[in-house]
């Protein structure tokens, strides 16, 4: 049994079929098929359950998917620590981000990060908080650009910068003339996103005292609830790096009465070997991002 053969099986769990798992493991489709059977063979047990729709693991595969996970990860740990020995600021470096930020802020990031650390390949990674947490303490991610605190013990954020709300309104709106909105004239039709979102827990707690009814969309991306508000569907909250994405779509922003906001993290693991590179990251991304922002404390 190899780490490949691990590689193997894991990438057709991951993808249900043998012949996207090969093209992701840049290998032909008999090879990896050879190779899987040869490691059902060795350990004795059926791992995939063959069908015409498609591939998924058998109870015995699902048993051992944690112990193969983490031999793996263990695997590239050496690697990537072999790597910060011999050069800390080089080789790829997977840095996760929320959607909330994730269209307005690695634009400024990608080619800021490439001219300050060009040892470093950066590895954007797009999903939810949740899942990002999953994916750096399994290892698959070395840092994540997040807006809350992490609450894994084996975790550690340090704040980037902080990020002001505006209320983002149609031009109609009976609250669109005025040069502040205060919380209470914004709850009665604020949209928020699906949940799952920090930042509709965040909007909503902007909100908090006053009588929220937010409408019953169930928006997936900040983007889609920016849409909704320029065709007059209601009003919400946007992070300022959005602000200039919201005015194109013909939106009027204005500062909210009770200034509020988020704070922007980077989270890593504790004892991860990529602490310098880390740290060099964490120290561009607050420069490069927070121009124009409230430094974080």
């Amino acid at each position: 049994m190899t780490l490949r053969d691990l590689r193997y099986l894991l990438a057709v769990v991951e993808h249900g079929h043998f012949g996207r798992a090969a093209e992701a493991c840049g290998v032909s489709q008999p090879t990896l098929s050879v190779q899987v059977r040869k490691l059902e063979a060795e350990l004795g047990l059926a791992l995939l359950e063959r069908g015409a729709k498609g591939v998924t693991p058998t109870p015995a595969c699902r048993a051992l998917l944690a112990h193969m996970r983490a031999a793996v990860a263990e695997s590239e740990a050496v690697v990537a620590a072999a790597a910060a020995l011999r050069d800390p600021l080089s080789g790829p470096f997977r840095l996760g981000i929320i959607p909330t930020l994730a269209p307005y802020l690695l634009p400024r990031l990608i080619s800021g990060l490439r001219s300050r650390l060009p040892g470093l390949e950066i590895e954007p990674w797009e999903d939810q908080t949740a899942g990002l947490v999953e994916r750096l303490r399994a290892r698959n991610l070395d840092a994540c650009v997040i807006a809350t605190e992490p609450e894994a013990q084996d975790l550690v954020a340090r704040p980037l910068f902080n990020e002001p709300f505006l209320a983002a309104l149609p031009p109609t709106h009976p609250l669109a003339g005025q040069q502040t909105i205060a919380e209470r004239e914004l709850a009665p039709d604020i949209l928020v996103l699906a949940e799952g979102h920090c930042l509709r827990d965040q909007a909503l707690a902007v909100c908090a005292g006053a009588a929220v009814s937010h409408q019953p969309l169930r928006a997936t991306s900040l983007v889609t609830l920016l849409h909704m508000v320029a065709a007059g569907y209601g009003t919400t909250l946007v992070p300022a790096l959005a602000a200039a994405s919201a005015r194109e779509m013909g939106l009027v922003l204005r500062p909210l009465a009770s200034p509020a906001g988020r704070t922007i993290r980077l989270a890593w693991r504790t004892r991860s070997a990529r602490r310098p590179a880390i740290e060099a990251v964490r120290e561009a991304i607050a420069s490069l991002a927070g121009d124009g922002l409230p430094p974080a404390g």
